[in-house]
């Protein structure tokens, strides 16, 4: 089959190239259904930020799939042509402790419409389900392959081990990811999964040598580490009462795409990343505070920026 040309689209800064779901959560009064998935969270929280953004995924063509766009609608993020061209629309049931925090049983199929992006942005983003189920996996980095080192490329690998055939096989496609991309996040989890037994700056040190300019790892509310070969940082997470985590590190991807995107410079010395930590953390923080994948928009961020400077600033005097 023969790729359809993407028309330019220059208005728009971010491409997300992953999987939309439909998140399962059973409650007291029945199952209720979210749109999900992290690529469509990391789309869905760029478009809330004011962010333009474009989705590359795959869905059916059902009920669930309308609601999928229906959701990113709101938030201005555009779909790419060929998405409905599954069987069905993927899904995730939601398992939540007594902590908030979620386990997820999937029902996913992961190929990607036949398409040929003829623009440029400045951010492509990838990850979780979509940088590992094939065949959409290998298209995905066929994609990395053809973007790496003429825009920034994320990659946030958000490991579900259950979904996965090996580890020794996990690892291998996650490098292969890693020396594609700019920037790479990885949770606690990720990182003593993919690495047992390694510290959290000696992962980033591993993620440097493969090729990356900035590793990151994330761990909830003892906040993240941040590694360039400029400089290293530990961001505090802001004190939140946590309702659930769902969507807590897609938030998190979201505000460092768009901070990368409005600090454009080529340059992760210590300055810019303080201010990428500390604004993806406070977004995070603001979606755990709320009960499901609701990550802030672009006021409800900036707002709590300005919150956080004047209580620093208090504290200083």
């Amino acid at each position: 089959m023969h790729s359809t040309p993407v028309p330019p689209c220059p208005e728009t800064d971010v491409v997300v190239v992953g999987e939309a779901i439909i998140d399962i959560i059973d409650t007291a009064a029945g199952a209720v259904e979210f749109p999900g998935g992290s690529g469509m969270n990391v789309a869905f929280g760029l478009g809330r930020l004011g962010v333009s953004t474009a989705f590359l995924t795959a869905l059916g063509r059902d009920e669930r799939s309308r609601s999928i766009q229906q959701h990113l609608d709101t938030a201005g993020v555009r779909l790419f042509p060929g998405a409905e061209h599954l069987n069905r629309t993927s899904t995730a049931r939601a398992l939540l402790d007594s902590s908030g925090s979620a386990e997820y049983e999937f029902d996913f199929e992961w190929n990607l419409p036949h398409i040929s992006p003829t623009f440029l942005p400045k951010v492509l983003h990838t990850g979780s389900l979509a940088s590992f189920t094939e065949p959409g996996a290998t298209q995905v980095r066929s994609l990395l392959d053809q973007f790496s080192r003429r825009c920034l490329i994320t990659y946030d690998p958000n490991i579900r081990p259950t979904l996965l055939h090996s580890h020794t096989e996990a690892l291998r496609t996650f490098e292969h990811t890693v020396a594609l991309a700019t920037v790479v996040k990885l949770s606690s989890d990720d990182a003593r999964w993919l690495y047992p037994r390694t510290s959290p700056d000696d992962v980033a040190r591993r993620l440097l040598d493969l090729g990356t300019e900035l590793a990151i790892i994330t761990d909830g509310a003892s906040g993240s580490y941040l590694r360039s070969n400029a400089a290293e940082i530990e961001v505090p997470a802001p004190p939140v009462l946590v309702k659930d985590t769902v969507g807590a590190g897609d938030s998190y991807m979201s505000s460092l795409i768009a901070g990368l995107i409005e600090d454009p410079e080529d340059d992760f010395g210590y300055g810019k990343l303080t201010r990428l930590g500390t604004a993806a953390s406070l977004a995070a923080a603001i979606t755990v505070g709320r009960h499901g994948a609701n990550p802030p928009t672009r006021a409800e961020l900036i707002r709590s920026l300005e919150m956080a400077q004047t209580s620093r600033k208090n504290s200083d005097d």
